[in-house]
């Protein structure tokens, strides 16, 4: 009976292939082989079957098709041979040859290597064992510090006494100890302390201003770096307390912590000012240098009272030859301001300054001196030195254009006359604690420390950096 379908689908059946050995491009062809059909019908690998074709021949079809990729008329190969990196020339070719002997059905035709197993990790004997902690790591005793890790801490503060100013406030404690009157080995713990205390503040200071030299030289945090030069600074600090500690008085503790937190009270405020162009009035400017320059001169004197057997001591029978006690801290803290404002003048105006700080640095810092207020203050409305504040300019021409107007505004005469008021304060108080000391040891006294104001008067400012 003849089928009502039509004649039977063609059934397709594949020839096998040949793969040629590897081209240099390392490519794997397959040959343009034929297939036919069960009727003896050839069809070429990319003729698509067709209508009516079984679900094998489609299959077959698209098998083939998928080995190949259209490039205009070009058709090239979508298969590469993965490149042999893992495996040996020999075992390489061995390989290649066993696959081309064999039967390869197009299904199998695109295979790839597997890469070799990674190799282990080295590992102890037995991977079982617990790890092994070496002995003393854990709970150990902490080793004594070295001289060497010592050096390394102070590397930035050693490199500043290297090169040492003129050491005022060494020359101060002596004169006021012909007044006082400290025990030697007092003395010596209180100049060492306080010599400390400046040093490690000038380390400080060179930072929050972003100085450029300290005494001629590169400031320290240039050649160790901000954060080694504070960290100095800080541990100065603590080695200062350390030493005072060696007077086993309670008196000097207290002492010490006030005055550093009176100098940190007054830098706090001279940065505010600076960073957010905030012009002070002269009375905040005065307390500010209160805190600030004269912590260390009234840090000195306090510690020096602390410790002589003259102060204080009347109970005991000990008094000064006149009888009555004395109080140094007012004239200590007359010459701080003195020594601050005379700072200012000399930053804007010495030449010698100049070498060895940079041309008016405190311009380039952007700081509210004590001319800078003044000149500001004369004239409100105009706001010339206020925006060459703000620019914190090293322009040489408009620093020196800065100088001229506050000299039109006549503001170092301004700061001059108020150096000259309080010389004469200070003297007037050296006078008279002069007479309460009485004796050689009152006259002594006066005597060195009017020498020291007598290198601070006006004409003299390019001699001595107060500073120093």
């Amino acid at each position: 009976m003849a089928s009502t379908l039509g004649p039977s689908p063609p059934i397709y059946q594949a020839t096998e292939i040949s793969i040629p050995p590897r081209t240099s491009s390392h490519q794997r062809t397959i040959s343009h082989q034929t297939f036919q059909d069960a009727s003896g019908n050839k069809i070429s690998p990319s003729s698509p079957p067709t209508r009516g074709s079984s679900l094998a021949g489609n299959r077959l079809s698209n098998s083939i098709e998928s080995g190949w990729k259209s490039q205009g008329k070009q058709r090239i190969p979508l298969f590469e041979r993965p490149k042999s990196s893992h495996f040996p020339a020999s075992e390489s070719a061995s390989r290649e040859s066993s696959i081309l002997k064999s039967p390869t059905t197009l299904a199998s035709r695109a295979y790839t290597k597997t890469p070799p197993e990674p190799k282990p990790i080295p590992m102890a004997a037995d991977p079982n064992a617990p790890p092994v902690v070496p002995e003393g790591l854990v709970n150990h005793k902490q080793p004594p510090w070295s001289q060497a890790k010592e050096r390394i801490l102070l590397g930035p503060y050693d490199y500043l006494l290297e090169h040492p100013g003129k050491d005022i406030r060494a020359t101060m404690i002596s004169a006021f100890n012909s007044w006082l009157q400290v025990p030697e080995q007092s003395l010596a713990i209180i100049t060492k302390v306080v010599g400390m205390l400046h040093t490690a503040s000038l380390l400080v200071d060179d930072v929050e201003d972003s100085s450029l030299l300290r005494r001629g030289v590169p400031v320290a945090h240039s050649i160790f770096g901000v954060p080694q030069a504070i960290n100095s600074a800080n541990y100065v600090y603590f080695l200062a307390l350390q030493q005072l500690s060696l007077l086993n008085n309670p008196a000097t503790i207290q002492i010490y912590t006030e005055e550093l937190l009176n100098l940190h009270r007054g830098q706090g405020m001279d940065l505010y000012w600076r960073d957010t162009l905030t012009c002070p009035t002269e009375e905040d400017y005065l307390e500010m240098v209160g805190n600030k320059t004269g912590g260390l001169f009234r840090l000195a004197i306090k510690l020096m009272q602390a410790e002589s057997p003259l102060v204080g001591k009347r109970e005991a029978g000990a008094t000064y030859d006149s009888g009555e006690d004395i109080d140094c801290v007012p004239l200590v803290s007359t010459v701080g301001l003195l020594f601050q404002i005379l700072d200012d003048i000399q930053n804007l105006s010495s030449p010698i300054y100049a070498a060895r700080k940079g041309l008016c640095e405190d311009l380039t810092e952007g700081k509210f001196s004590f001319p800078v207020i003044h000149a500001i203050r004369a004239d409100p409305h105009n706001l010339t030195l206020l925006n060459i504040l703000k620019q914190k300019t090293q322009d040489e021409a408009v620093k020196r254009y800065a100088v001229a107007y506050m000299e039109k505004m006549k503001s170092f005469e301004y700061s001059t006359a108020v150096v000259n008021v309080l010389g004469e304060e200070a003297s007037r108080m050296v006078s008279d604690l002069e007479k309460r000391v009485g004796g050689e040891g009152g006259r002594k006294g006066a005597e060195g420390i009017r020498g020291i104001l007598a290198k601070l008067n006006v004409p003299e400012l390019a001699v001595m950096d107060p500073k120093d």
